[in-house]
């Protein structure tokens, strides 16, 4: 969602910030600014639009100072523009402050605030924080507590201050905030990536702390004033990673990424006669044997993950597996207890629903596993046991190698839990392990059907509608390659299970409407070829993606692309790259943003 940079030390703020604020772009936003303290005091730029617009303005009006703070916003109180957009100063000129997250009484604060002639001048939800701030009394840190305690929401937030120059006071609840440092820099950021060129020791905030950053060094403590624990952890990221490397979108670059990062995934993660090692934390055999049902939590793109793995690990294990919509689960009232263990699936390990679904399932004391792609965020924090995907910076809004290295860190995992109820020995897993080792050759081959896929979408690109088929692994893998369209493209777009057509969809076949049809040899062949004679019998435009070439095949489908055929587990990966290319291609014809589609945020730490 939004992003927060900020910098003290002895350079010039603004570059940096700037930088920063481009490196947080991938986040999504609508609008973006900066406040530096100088000489002459705090001086504020904010605007509508780009960071290059904002830039822009910098330059015809640049802001001196070696401290200061930036904003990427991504609206959700108040229309995108100049006055909404962050950082936001109250009624004097001394402060400027920049929030992730939305403040759930603002609405009272507000009126209770313009009852005592605080004036203001936004629609935001956040402008109440700072006129807190300044009707405290102290320290800015102490300002800054007494504001927060009367807060109720999630918030990420920096505050300067102009009569305190050399102080950035930050402080989180339920958005995500770290700090890194030089020996004479400290930052501060939404995100690692915006401060990554300058520092690789990062501090991840928990909940209820507020950071000082100051020339003295960094101080955290908890709401109550307490001295708080940190802990730095070293990031092993190339900042080189996040750049785009000749291609022309970060998307293009991730989606060529794949082979790379799904063989880092697999890298070291062979079963022994202990099981599979976890990243962090452990997962214990005595509750995962005593697990009598699984719920697999997440959002998006990575519930499209967690709707693969049940499939594949509905091959090896009896019990219920449920894949949950983080916002879904967090306000049902599903059969959460000590003999039950929740998987979390997140790329940012930040998103809002599915941290609010750990939680919950921490409460009635399961067992929490979880893959993640950035080590050290907020769900790894609360999870018994993490299994990082290592796919590297993801910075393409929709998801790309993430989701494949999700895909094969959830196998792994499907099979370690498999393992421990004593459904397959650990020489059965090694087997069924090592045909991923398959998968970033076949993920390469598949990146050399751009030029075939780049024809496809030359013949679809200016459809309004498209359906998506499939059924077993390849059902979520239509899901996913649905979402990709509409995404990036603006294309509405619809997965269903192929057996579903005739109870609805069916009804929207006409010679105008483009179907992708996934067929595999491995999972109900004839079934779904004969939906898809459903479609032609309607006139539908038949496009095909299969790994099972026939003469019948060839005669119903209007396009055809023909794919390797692998084991089970390995289907959905193969089947994932050309749809990820075709959505792409699309875009790219359409002439969309393709690396920051409209009305999108990376990460989405807001509920």
């Amino acid at each position: 969602m939004c992003g927060i940079i900020g910098y003290r030390g002895e350079r010039e703020a603004q570059p940096v910030i700037l930088s920063g604020l481009k490196k947080l772009e991938y986040r999504g936003y609508d609008s973006a600014g900066v406040a530096i303290i100088g000489d002459e005091g705090l001086g504020i730029e904010k605007m509508e639009g780009k960071i290059a617009q904002l830039e822009d303005a910098l330059v015809k009006s640049p802001k001196s100072g070696k401290v200061g703070i930036g904003h990427t916003r991504w609206a959700t109180h108040g229309e995108p523009n100049d006055v909404n957009a962050h950082p936001h100063q109250g009624c004097t000129d001394r402060y400027g402050l920049v929030h992730n997250g939305i403040i759930e009484n603002h609405r009272r604060l507000r009126k209770e605030l313009e009852s005592r002639d605080h004036e203001f001048s936004s629609d935001t939800d956040t402008e109440v924080l700072i006129h807190l701030i300044e009707e405290q009394e102290g320290s800015l840190e102490e300002k800054v507590r007494a504001a927060l305690g009367e807060v109720d929401g999630t918030f990420a937030i920096a505050v300067v201050d102009a009569d305190t120059p050399g102080k950035i006071v930050g402080a989180r609840r339920g958005s995500p905030l770290v700090v890194g440092s030089t020996d004479d820099e400290q930052f501060i950021a939404s995100d690692v990536p915006a401060i990554l060129d300058y520092t690789k020791e990062i501090i991840y905030l928990e909940d209820n702390q507020i950071v000082s950053l100051a020339g003295s060094g960094i101080e955290i403590t908890d709401f109550e004033g307490g001295e708080a624990e940190a802990t730095t952890r070293t990031i092993d990221w190339d900042p080189v990673a996040a750049q785009k490397e000749g291609y022309k979108h970060f998307m293009l670059k991730e989606i060529n990424e794949q082979p790379q990062a799904v063989g880092d995934t697999l890298r070291g993660r062979g079963f022994t006669d202990g099981g599979l090692k976890m990243d962090e934390g452990e997962l214990r055999e005595k509750d995962v044997a005593k697990a009598e049902k699984i719920f697999i939590v997440a959002c998006g793109t990575s519930y499209y993950a967690g709707r693969v793995a049940k499939y594949v690990w509905e091959e090896y294990l009896d019990i219920p597996i449920e894949v949950e919509i983080g916002s879904e689960f967090r306000y049902r009232n599903p059969p959460l207890d000590e003999n039950s263990l929740v998987v979390g699936v997140s790329q940012s390990g930040e998103t809002a629903d599915t941290l609010a679904g750990l939680e919950k399932s921490r409460e009635a004391d399961a067992t929490i596993a979880s893959v993640v792609n950035v080590l050290g965020s907020t769900v790894t924090r609360r999870s018994d046991a993490v299994l990082y995907t290592h796919a590297g910076p993801e910075i393409g809004v929709a998801s790309t190698k993430a989701f494949t290295s999700q895909l094969v860190a959830l196998s792994l995992l499907g099979l370690e839990i498999a393992r421990m109820k004593g459904k397959v020995t650990v020489s059965e897993a090694k087997k069924a392990a090592g045909k991923l080792s398959r998968a970033p050759g076949l993920l390469q081959e598949q990146l050399e059907n751009v030029d075939r896929i780049k024809e496809l979408a030359e013949v679809f690109y200016e459809k309004d509608d498209f359906l998506f088929l499939g059924r077993d692994v390849l059902y979520p893998v239509a899901l996913e390659g649905a979402l990709k369209l509409k995404e990036i493209s603006y294309i509405h777009a619809e997965g269903y299970p192929a057996g579903e057509l005739k109870h609805g969809p069916i009804a929207l076949i006409d010679e105008n409407m483009p179907v992708v049809a996934l067929i595999t040899k491995n999972s109900v062949y004839d079934k779904v070829y004969s939906n898809i004679e459903e479609v032609r019998a309607r006139k539908g435009k038949i496009i095909v993606f299969t790994d099972e070439l026939t003469e019948d095949t060839k005669s119903i489908a209007d396009e055809l692309i023909h794919l390797p055929r692998a084991d089970k587990v390995l289907t959905p990966l193969i089947f994932t790259v050309p749809l990820q290319l075709l959505a792409y291609q699309v875009a790219v014809l359409r002439g969309t943003d393709v690396d920051q589609p409209r009305n999108l945020a990376k990460s989405v730490t807001v509920e």
